[in-house]
């Protein structure tokens, strides 16, 4: 794979990529969106309403988390700097498959780290819901989240987000721009999940398999923690709406000011659906009960 003056594009998009520590265990990547300050990563890096944010050129700035939208795993942040070396956007609905793309983050610490691959394709894949995703064999690493993903000029196609088998996803850079459009959010429940298939043969009365969100991470000091909810607790659904994939969850959540959203969740040996009843977008105040 030959690109003409890959070098000099690649330095441009390390330019706007930052390192992205959000507190405790783990940290991300983010890409300067616009020269004032703004930061765009994923709602599963940021975490909590701030983080540190290290530049290209040694600086540091401790940032604000302004907008947060755990449906399209987005988050935007702000800094208090000026000048920055700010990425260009292209449109992502012109992205076709068979183009070459490269992406840049920080995965295992390593700082600006850059691979290559090809575009497969841009849309929804199966298993994932509706959702749009830049689908391409560029292999990522964690840390790489919430880096740039761009095209062959240094324009910025997509953010990345997860690994789906073998296939790299970016959220495509129009849903990022939606996101800003949007106004703020305070979609957050404070966890980290990721969807397993649960034999029914484990729960009570039951046969075949039904579908969950295990728990993988609980942010301290979260809706998530207020609520007694802990890592391994697998979710089932939301205000009696069982959850078919992680998106489920996401759409769950949105809103904005204090309000109150039912869960079911499995605990331990699954041999009864637990209940609780978590605070949003508000006061952390939540209750719990549990039924066979």
């Amino acid at each position: 794979m030959s690109i003409r003056g890959l070098g000099e594009i690649a330095e441009r998009v390390r330019r706007s990529t930052v390192l992205v520590q959000p507190g405790g265990r783990g940290s991300g990547s983010g890409v300067v969106w616009s020269d004032d300050g703004l930061i765009i990563t994923n709602a599963h890096v940021a975490r909590g309403p701030r983080a540190k944010i290290s530049l290209w050129d040694g600086r540091e700035f401790q940032a604000e988390v302004t907008t947060r939208d755990s449906r399209r795993d987005l988050a935007a942040l702000r800094i208090s700097a000026n000048d920055l070396p700010a990425a260009t956007s292209r449109d992502s609905s012109e992205v076709r498959a068979g183009e070459i793309a490269l992406a840049v983050g920080n995965p295992f610490g390593f700082l600006g780290a850059l691979t290559t691959g090809i575009v497969h394709a841009v849309g929804p894949l199966r298993g994932l819901g509706s959702r749009n995703w830049v689908q391409l064999d560029v292999r990522l690493a964690p840390g790489n989240s919430g880096g740039p993903l761009a095209d062959a000029q240094g324009r910025v196609i997509g953010i990345n987000s997860m690994v789906a088998g073998r296939l790299a996803l970016a959220i495509p850079s129009n849903v990022v721009q939606d996101f800003l459009s949007a106004g703020p959010s305070d979609a957050w429940l404070g966890v980290t999940v990721h969807p397993v298939q649960i034999p029914r043969s484990k729960m009570a009365g039951g046969s075949g398999h039904t579908f969950g969100l295990v728990l993988l991470e609980v942010e301290p000091r979260s809706p998530a923690s207020s609520a007694s909810l802990l890592p391994g607790d697998i979710l089932l659904s939301a205000e009696q709406k069982a959850f078919t994939s992680a998106g489920d969850l996401s759409r769950a959540l949105q809103g904005n000011g204090p309000r109150l959203l039912r869960l079911e969740f499995l605990r331990g040996d699954y041999s009864r659906v637990r209940r609780v009843t978590v605070q949003l977008g508000g006061q952390n105040t939540s209750r719990s009960s549990a039924a066979a």
